[in-house]
């Protein structure tokens, strides 16, 4: 039989679920898994970025990628700010010009993949820091052990 959880650790912690939202990993650092969360923003934006570089801009693009864009927008503002950017200068190129821009065939589809690949990781990881307890980083755990056997 399992022990219901004291009132303070059941409640949903808004503000780390929001900063990693926002950042990808910030979340986490702001409860003190600083290694944890500068792991994740770097895996994060690697991923986007070079979903973009391979895909072009137009690999975020939420009026003909609709379902894919769920996914990618779990990375946050980064992803809403390259859809922007396709929606106002690439989406209203004439064709020939915009041919130029895009990721073409099956780069772009690799593209798309890569930042919705990073988009359900960071859901993933927003999931994690809802379970998360604070001040339990792993670097803290391995400092106080070594200090231990010191003694």
């Amino acid at each position: 039989m399992s022990k219901p959880l004291p009132q303070s650790e059941s409640t949903i912690r808004v503000g780390p679920l929001l900063l990693g939202w926002i950042l990808p990993g910030l979340g986490h650092f702001s409860i003190g898994h600083r290694r944890r969360g500068l792991l994740i923003m770097s895996g994060v934006i690697f991923l986007v970025f070079c979903g973009v570089l391979v895909g072009g801009i137009d690999a975020v693009d939420h009026k003909n990628d609709g379902l894919w864009f769920i996914a990618q927008a779990w990375c946050g503002p980064i992803v809403v700010g390259i859809d922007l950017m396709n929606q106002a200068w690439v989406a209203s190129l004439p064709t020939p010009q915009r041919a130029t821009l895009v990721g073409l065939s099956h780069a772009n589809e690799i593209g798309t993949l890569f930042i919705a690949m990073a988009g359900l990781m960071n859901f993933v990881v927003l999931l994690d820091v809802l379970q998360a307890k604070s001040d339990e980083d792993l670097e803290r755990r391995v400092e106080s052990t070594e200090e231990g056997a010191r003694c």
